[in-house]
């Protein structure tokens, strides 16, 4: 005896294609997302905002900005410290939304090697 699934289940070949297209939207509606990720900026900063820093979507930094008055030739290393927390903030900030976004758009569908 065959077991069957219930009309409108199984591998018909509408339901195939339905799903293929589905999925090839899914993938178009993700690569605009991407793409419109990738050109926005994100800043933070540190020092009570003597440093400000950002980053672009694609995680590359794109300006570091700085009040004169926290450049002590004396204390390098404090300085190094702020950059790397304003920097860290604004590419963390990067990642989570674009995570968000996409998890928003795919209703956290994991599909491993679709997106």
């Amino acid at each position: 005896m065959k077991a069957r699934l219930p009309q409108g289940y199984g591998g018909s070949k509408n339901n195939l294609q339905h799903l293929a297209r589905q999925a090839q939207k899914l993938q178009e509606d993700m690569d605009a997302l991407a793409k419109e990720l990738e050109e926005k900026e994100y800043s933070a900063t540190s020092g009570g905002g003597a440093v400000t820093v950002t980053v672009t979507g694609k995680m590359e930094l794109k300006s570091i900005d700085m009040k004169p008055e926290v450049v002590d030739p004396e204390d390098i290393e404090m300085l190094t410290d702020m950059i790397m927390a304003a920097a860290n903030e604004a590419l963390r900030a990067a990642s989570d939304e674009k995570n968000n976004r996409m998890d928003e758009l795919s209703g956290g569908l994991n599909v491993p090697g679709l997106f």
